[in-house]
């Protein structure tokens, strides 16, 4: 499986520290929120509004570098807007991995 990366996140702050910092940050305090509203909808098999979670969370996954992981949360997105988890716990398994590097920055 892939591994998160702080290239991109690098290559947007440049030599700006505070800048670099602000960004990890924002992931810190975000990046666990929106897990837990995702787990939320998905446990109450709200499928529509998890896919919603998943949209955002697409976000969080580029930005850490998981470009096989986005393809696979942009697909798995569209099966939870045809009410079917495929690729759940694929899903799961790039939120883990996410949330392990995120809480050692």
């Amino acid at each position: 499986m892939e591994q998160p990366n702080l290239n991109y996140i690098n290559d947007l702050s440049g030599d700006n520290l505070d800048f670099k910092n602000k960004i990890i940050g924002i992931l810190k305090k975000e990046l666990p929120n929106e897990i837990t509203i995702y787990s939320q909808e998905f446990i109450n098999a709200n499928y529509l509004l998890a896919a919603q979670s998943v949209h955002k969370l697409k976000h969080k996954i580029s930005i850490l570098g998981l470009e096989k992981s986005y393809y696979i949360a942009e697909e798995y997105e569209n099966n939870l807007k045809n009410n079917s988890i495929d690729l759940n716990a694929d899903f799961e398994n790039i939120l883990k991995t996410m949330q392990d590097f995120v809480s050692h920055l």
